[in-house]
């Protein structure tokens, strides 16, 4: 039975556009209900207990708008607060098992490397997943605190000088490590592939967990029945802070205007 109600996906703040544009891409007539935690990014660099608070505070808020499924487009959630998921009353996909399988398929010499934030890192789940997967594989994990904020500040750019510095200085260990893959484990990370492929090189194969993800959620629909008949899908947003920055920058990501309608701010503080 076709299931109308909108697909939820929540991130600390824009890098979650990724895996919404990857969606809008994959799934075109499915609604979409992104929140952005715009007035709290990041997540990577605080207390699992924090992060844990703002993921149950956001799925609930995603469940408060009917959603038929939730998406952590949050590399931090999926790595070390997953496991809320299990007191939820939808199907929940993280970016974390997916981006791993991708590589692990991907990679030719069985070196892969992985760059998120310092909880990520830290977690080690994405070097858990990839050996489970492929037990014979080396895997070098690398913390890039900066990239997100460079990504809210809007310096992305390959030929931005402090984009491509900070870029090269955390890429070092894992070009020497000789990867062949590289997991971008965050997902405002994709918004910098152009300056990464500029440091790593063409030969190197960077993973978009927001394709991966996009695709394991359009074969768990299309199994289910659960894909939506509209002809047309309507994408809404929602931020934590004011929403003039947000629209300017995403409209940048997702490759398309958002008019102002289409994003509000929310105050998450009474769930």
């Amino acid at each position: 039975m076709a299931d109308k109600r909108p697909i939820g996906v929540f991130d600390s703040g824009l890098g979650g556009l990724t895996v919404v544009k990857e969606m809008i891409k994959q799934l075109p007539n499915e609604d979409i209900v992104y929140f952005g935690d715009t007035g709290r990014v990041p997540y990577g660099t605080r207390s699992v207990e924090t992060i844990r608070k703002y993921t149950l505070q956001d799925e609930k808020f995603l469940l408060n708008n009917d959603v038929k499924l939730i998406v952590a487009a949050c590399g931090t959630v999926s790595s070390v607060a997953s496991d809320t998921a299990l007191q939820l009353p939808v199907p929940f996909f993280e970016v974390v098992s997916h981006a791993s399988k991708s590589a692990v398929n991907a990679t030719k010499n069985g070196k892969i490397g992985v760059i998120g934030t310092n909880a990520t890192v830290k977690s080690e789940q994405h070097k858990k997943h990839i050996l489970k997967f492929m037990p014979k594989s080396e895997v070098i994990t690398v913390s890039c605190p900066l990239f997100v904020p460079l990504v809210e500040e809007g310096w992305y750019s390959a030929d931005d000088l402090v984009v491509t510095k900070t870029v090269e200085r955390y890429l070092k260990p894992i070009i020497d490590f000789g990867a062949d893959t590289l997991i971008l484990g965050c997902t405002h990370y994709p918004v910098l592939s152009d300056a990464i492929t500029k440091i790593m090189g063409k030969d190197v194969t960077l993973i978009n967990a927001g394709t991966s993800t996009a695709s394991a959620v359009k074969e768990y629909l299309a199994k289910n029945n659960l894909q939506s008949e509209k002809n047309s899908a309507s994408h809404k947003f929602y931020v934590s802070d004011k929403p003039d920055s947000f629209r300017y920058q995403a409209s940048i990501l997702l490759g398309k205007d958002i008019d102002e309608t289409q994003v509000q701010e929310v105050d998450l503080s009474s769930l």
